[in-house]
């Protein structure tokens, strides 16, 4: 989501078709906002950005595995959540090998991105999933290659040390170091200008080649382009050879060689044709760019020559960059990626300024900026999405949408909204501590019950209880759907890991009183944490209390750490466990995901729990599934379905 779909002057319409995008993260920058703390020991240290949105009903972007398409989040952010920005015009890699400035990037986008763990990295295509737009404190790192990177101190790099932040606010955030040695390809080359000794090498490179693979030139874009330039270049004195030609004059050349009796193998690029003279000429253009040559070597009467440049991902880009030449998409999926001493940090400079700083998300979570790996914005709000963050309830900066009430009514009223399934606490708990002082969810859930739309509720707040008069009155026009996160109920392990949410057996007589007042709701047990909460006991434990509660099903969700996540839980399993540092290490690696033979050997043994509590085995998506779409009868003896 960006802050343009966040605030609103006084009077915007709200239109669904410019509902914001339930993802990524939002920067806590937002002029016009009202910021307030407040002295009490609940909000202690903890400060609140009130603002007045444009759009509450979110859609859930279509590349997300979840059971649901529409979301409202009254509350959003936190310090974690932050943006990993970098400057307009830094250029990113397309996914066909081109490049355009990070400003000009929009959703959609198909960039180059990486997969895999730590120096075992592969690039892949991914997708643009959303672009904004924010204002930071500058930094500009600089590397032995002569690359400049000016970004927000949040933002991170992939170095052979790990993910690295350029300067954090937090001392548990690992930091980028002189040193440090990045992963990427290098500096991206500044495209050709279009001057005449480009434009004369460019129809000499094309002409020339031509003739030397025997006149069977077709019609191309190269020639199109040819044309153009000879309303500026005379043909005669294109052709020649040049005393003293310069490095405008090489790139075109060599963009016009291309045309002519160039190819691609996969990273390489191919010269061929039966002219020596006129291949020691290419040779000689890219060896001036800087790119190894290889060949020709002799070439007998009636046989084709060859000069070819090396076969890795940044001769390919360079030479694609540098020439401008019309090539198809480069294919570069499955690459690996390495990291290179040029790519040494050198230089980390506070620029002393507040400057507007850009940033996107993509499929993959990072994308290639200036030939570095470099990490986006999604961190810890994935975790809140998927309630995993144990420190999401304590997390000490809000966003308020203090219009929440009536946005909801007016966009529930307009006569574009289908009633389709809403689903809350899908990216922040909606019954968080703010909730008890602002009081946004009785408007929200009243305009709901109004307007008989289904609806659902994640949360480990047992501030729901508060509005339970609400959620029964609702449920009697339509389908409403509860859940509780209870991940274990061992009070040491909540002291120390969630210390701001009601404690497990409180949220447990919460999901009993619902139950009382005829509610079907299910448990997401998470987050399961190894080594703590995943032994027999534990979980049998946790399984017996949720069964006694009344819940309907569990579904277990063992812990899983993506970047950003990964250091704040790595930085508290240090200091309060550092027996387990190895042990996580060991399970974890370098990657965000525990090995399947460990979720399923704690899925098998929750599934064991449930079946000797009396529990039925949901589905994994059950305990945020959503009601049908159509709403139940009026008077129906069923409240609620999961």
């Amino acid at each position: 989501m960006r802050w343009s779909h966040l605030s609103a002057r006084p009077g915007d319409p709200t239109l669904l078709d410019r509902a914001a995008s339930a993802a990524p993260p939002l920067p806590l920058a937002l002029p016009g906002a009202t910021v307030r703390t407040f002295d009490t020991p609940g909000f202690a240290g903890m400060t609140f950005y009130e603002v007045r949105a444009k759009s509450l009903i979110n859609r859930v972007p279509g590349q997300s595995r979840v059971p649901f398409e529409w979301t409202v989040n009254p509350y959003r952010g936190c310090s974690h959540a932050c943006t990993y920005c970098l400057a307009g015009d830094t250029p990113i890699l397309l996914a066909d090998g081109s490049t355009r400035p990070l400003a000009q990037i929009r959703p959609g986008d198909a960039v180059m991105g990486t997969m895999g763990a730590g120096a075992h990295r592969r690039y892949v295509p991914t997708t643009v999933l959303d672009h904004w737009e924010t204002s930071k404190r500058a930094f500009r790192v600089t590397l032995a290659d002569g690359t400049r990177l000016v970004g927000s101190g949040e933002h991170r790099f992939l170095t052979d040390r790990g993910w690295r932040h350029v300067s954090p606010a937090e001392p548990h955030q690992p930091a980028l170091a002189i040193g440090d040695l990045m992963f990427g390809v290098g500096r991206f080359a500044d495209p050709p200008k279009e001057s005449p000794d480009y434009q004369a090498g460019f129809v000499c490179g094309l002409v020339r080649g031509d003739a030397a693979d025997g006149g069977t030139a077709v019609e191309s874009d190269a020639w199109v382009r040819a044309d153009g330039y000879l309303d500026d270049v005379s043909l005669t004195e294109a052709v020649r050879w040049p005393e003293a030609p310069t490095v405008d004059w090489f790139r075109g050349f060599l963009a016009g060689a291309f045309g002519a009796v160039g190819s691609t193998d996969r990273l390489a690029v191919t010269f061929a044709c039966g002219d020596l003279p006129y291949l020691r000429r290419v040779a000689e253009a890219l060896t001036c760019l800087g790119l190894v040559a290889r060949g020709p070597g002799p070439v007998r009467h009636g046989t084709v020559g060859r000069v070819e440049t090396e076969r890795h991902l940044d001769a390919a880009l360079r030479f694609r960059h540098l020439t401008g030449a019309s090539m198809a998409p480069l294919d570069a999926s499955g690459v690996g990626v390495r990291r290179e001493r040029r790519l040494t940090v050198v230089d980390i400079e506070d620029l002393g300024l507040t400057l507007p700083l850009f940033d996107i998300s993509t499929g993959t979570g990072d994308f290639i900026a200036d030939g570095v790996v470099s990490h986006n914005c999604f961190a810890r709000n994935t975790h809140t999405y998927l309630d995993l963050d144990a420190g999401t309830d304590f997390d000490t900066r809000v966003v308020v949408k203090v219009n929440a009430g009536e946005l909801i009514r007016r966009e529930l009223g307009d006569p574009r909204w289908s009633g389709a399934p809403i689903a809350m606490g899908t990216n922040v708990d909606v019954y968080q501590r703010a909730e008890g002082r602002y009081r946004l969810m009785p408007e929200i859930l009243a305009a709901l019950r109004d307007h008989a739309n289904p609806f659902s509720i994640l949360t480990k707040g047992t501030l729901i209880l508060r509005d339970l008069d609400l959620l029964r009155q609702a449920a009697e026009v339509t389908r409403v759907a509860l859940s509780f996160s209870v991940g274990f109920v061992d009070e040491t392990v909540w002291r120390s890991a969630e210390p701001g949410t009601p404690s497990p057996r409180r949220r447990l007589e919460a999901v009993r009183r619902l139950t009382d007042a005829g509610f079907r709701v299910a448990v997401l047990m998470a987050p399961i944490l190894p080594g703590l909460t995943d032994t027999e006991e534990s979980i049998d434990e946790t399984v017996a209390e949720i069964a006694a509660a009344g819940a309907t099903g569990v579904t277990p969700l063992p812990l899983h750490l993506r970047p950003g996540a990964r250091e704040w839980y790595a930085s508290w399993i240090g200091r309060e466990h550092p027996h387990l540092r190895p042990r996580y290490r060991e399970l974890f690696g370098n990657g965000s995901y525990l090995p399947r033979a460990y979720q399923d050997e704690i899925g098998a043994r929750v599934r064991m729990a449930a079946r000797r509590h009396g529990l039925h085995d949901p589905s994994p998506a059950a305990a945020r599934r959503m009601p049908p779409a159509t709403p139940a009868p009026a008077g129906s003896d069923q409240l609620t379905l999961l």
